[in-house]
């Protein structure tokens, strides 16, 4: 099964919810135009919105106030962007982690040069996707299940190599801020690596921190609207025949239609 818009970005490249929606739509075109079926796999659902729905008009990047934003969160320390994102956007700040700072100092670098709440331009004209059926399946399974795989994929990245990847990033010289040091993971193996914690704590970080994160993505799909959930696993053989059953009747209700 081809995949598309893996190995894309440079460890030090900085990359937006716009940026993955012209890409998407460049894979969307040429799949169309060899009569292909798209499927994506959806973990950050404001990536699904922005490539469905569209994004409002948005305030070019301003170097000077980013770094100005992130010269501060470095003096005030953590909790501070996002503080200062939530006096700007309540709401935008319920939707992004207060150790996510790219993201924290993209939505406060908008609001300040839109002089408007993110949340209020997101509410404005958008250039929704055109010319394709989306069908969505969302999987549910039993928490305490999906918490053991989380440890379990934990464990095995581990195994394979994901502390040999993170000591190469570092002896790479990226900056301190660079994007991968924000994901779940990699910045608690780089503080293992600085001899700041102990490897069974890191692990123990990153199961913790997967397992809120998880708990944060069914919230959000939970408000994801025409999602057709079920109770399991994708690898699961009865989800698998459930699934294609629905997919069918989809299918078969559009053929119907005059």
């Amino acid at each position: 099964m081809p995949h598309h818009l893996l190995d894309v970005l440079d460890p030090a490249e900085d990359s937006t919810a716009g940026d993955y929606r012209q890409r998407a739509l460049l894979v969307l075109d040429g799949l169309r135009a060899r009569s292909r079926l798209p499927v994506f796999t959806v973990g950050t659902g404001l990536y699904l919105r922005a490539l469905l729905e569209g994004l409002a008009d948005l305030p070019l990047r301003s170097e000077e106030l980013r770094e100005r934003l992130r010269a501060t969160a470095s003096e005030h320390g953590a909790g501070h962007l996002h503080a200062m994102l939530a006096r700007l956007d309540a709401h935008a700040a319920q939707q992004i982690s207060s150790a996510d700072e790219q993201k924290l100092i993209r939505a406060i670098e908008i609001c300040l040069l839109a002089k408007k709440p993110l949340t209020e331009i997101h509410r404005a004209g958008r250039a929704p996707l055109t010319g394709w059926r989306i069908l969505k399946i969302g999987l549910q399974p039993e928490r305490e299940a999906l918490y053991q795989r989380i440890h379990n994929r934990t464990d095995a990245m581990l195994q394979t190599g994901w502390l040999e990847e993170v000591s190469l990033l570092n002896s790479a010289g990226l900056p301190e801020n660079a994007k991968p040091f924000n994901f779940i993971g990699y910045r608690e193996l780089r503080s293992h690596l600085r001899g700041e914690l102990p490897l069974d704590a890191a692990r123990s970080a990153i199961q913790q921190g997967t397992r809120q994160y998880a708990k944060r993505q069914l919230t959000w799909f939970r408000r994801e609207k025409n999602v057709h959930w079920f109770a399991g696993f994708g690898d699961n053989e009865g989800i698998q025949s459930a699934a294609r059953g629905w997919l069918s009747s989809q299918l078969m209700r559009d053929s119907a239609d005059p």
